[in-house]
């Protein structure tokens, strides 16, 4: 999935800033920059994508439930949007 058709999902992009990190040996260095983009559909309920320093080579997104456990892992545009569309049509408002 490109970016771009995460933007058109509605997905969200949130940015990281660098954050020093202190190992057991005290040890200190900066993590990387890094963004990703997230989608709530309800309180507890939400996508989320990789991180940007972990796209593939080929540029393409994954898609995940946030928090599961298994994870579940979405690549195709179509079939999230599909997913997406259904879970949304059936909100109680």
């Amino acid at each position: 999935m490109t970016e771009r058709e995460l933007q058109l999902l509605g997905f969200k992009k949130e940015e990281s800033d660098g954050t020093e990190c202190v190992d057991s040996d005290g040890k200190r260095w900066i993590e990387d920059e890094f963004y990703y983009y997230s989608l709530d559909i309800a309180a507890g309920f939400a996508f989320i994508t990789c991180a940007s320093d972990e796209v593939g080579e080929d540029g393409q997104w994954f898609v995940e439930f946030f928090d599961s456990d298994p994870q579940i892992r979405f690549m195709e545009f179509g079939e999230l949007q599909a997913l997406i569309n259904l879970i949304t049509s059936r909100i109680v408002k």
